[in-house]
């Protein structure tokens, strides 16, 4: 038990330096960026009303001093930290005067809703399938589902939201093709806009799904292709042991533990994923809320969402890390 806890020390530092070192660089990045988040605002102040001179050098100065874009860049750093420690992150300026956090909470759960469904629709598929395919290698079922999952695989995600995207929004319009639930539902937690909000999430779910189960597939495949060599699973077969036994306990099993540790490095590449289909959807999470800030020129809304997503993304690996010494007793005895 204490080697176990030594264990989850050592990943949370290393989750906390992953967090202050992506966060860091994601101000480094804003802070260098050649986008003045003032000038954007008084250029579309400029753009609606009349000012005079005199009004948009008052307002130039007084956003200036609100946002402090005017201070050295250690103090800006430091200001930054310091706020965000207190869980503010100033005012959007795409959406003056609502925090920037809050309109990142806002997004949030509609961004994790889709991307722990599609993940843990595409693990679980992907797994359950290739590892059957590498047990029973002559089926021909598996064979055909092989062939399509990995012709799929290489595929960016929004070349298949696209498609999907073309299919069932021209073609064969049966689902709703663009925002987060029905205009004519309240939001409310009603059936028809819970029913709502999941007609609407499908299609972006499928297309995150269908370019996910190619790499899942062809890892299990591989993996149950060797271990089906073992002598263990060849002395159980001999001896009589049911068929679903060998495959679900001996096989799966011991294929699953490589499997659990990827899961942890693709996260991050299906959070991107995410973003980039919530983009083509018109999906109300926090990948359209980021364009949005990064096209505004919204560096709270920038590092906001940038900062929230770090830490979603650090925290759901180190949980995946704690539970690989729970599969594998090798690394318990490590």
């Amino acid at each position: 038990m204490q080697g176990y806890l030594y264990f989850v020390a050592k990943r949370a530092l290393l989750m906390l330096a992953v967090i202050f070192f992506g966060v860091s660089a994601m101000f480094l990045v804003t802070y260098l960026s050649p986008i003045d988040p003032v000038e954007q605002v008084l250029g579309r102040l400029s753009a609606r009303s009349n000012l005079s001179p005199e009004a948009i050098a008052s307002t130039r100065e007084a956003l200036t001093a609100m946002f402090g874009t005017g201070q050295p860049m250690l103090t800006q750093y430091y200001n930054f930290w310091t706020r965000l420690l207190q869980g503010d992150l100033g005012a959007s300026l795409m959406a003056f005067p609502t925090p920037a956090m809050e309109l990142v909470m806002r997004g949030m759960p509609w961004t994790l809703g889709l991307l722990l469904t599609s993940t843990v629709i595409t693990f679980i598929v992907g797994n359950l399938m290739g590892g059957l395919a590498g047990y029973f290698q002559n089926n021909r079922f598996f064979k055909a589902f092989g062939i399509v999952t990995m012709g799929l695989q290489p595929i960016p995600y929004y070349i298949v939201a696209f498609i999907i995207l073309i299919i069932f929004g021209f073609l064969w319009p049966v689902l709703p093709i663009s925002g987060g639930f029905g205009m004519d539902v309240r939001p409310a937690w009603t059936m028809p806009f819970v029913l709502s909000v999941l007609q609407h999430s499908l299609l972006p779910a499928f297309s995150l799904v269908l370019v996910g189960l190619g790499g899942w597939f062809i890892g299990m495949r591989a993996l149950v292709s060797n271990i089906v060599t073992e002598d263990y699973v060849t002395y159980a077969e001999l001896a009589g042991v049911k068929r679903d036994t060998i495959v679900g306990s001996y096989v799966m099993r011991n294929a699953l533990v490589p499997q659990v540790t990827a899961l942890a490095m693709v996260i991050g590449g299906v959070f991107s994923g995410t973003i980039i289909t919530e983009q083509v959807f018109n999906y109300p999470g926090i990948g359209s809320l980021l364009i949005d800030a990064v096209n505004a020129g919204d560096y709270s809304t920038v590092l906001a969402v940038c900062t929230v997503s770090i830490t979603a993304v650090a925290f759901a690996i180190f949980i995946v890390d704690l539970l690989h010494p729970l599969l594998d007793p090798r690394v318990r005895a490590e």
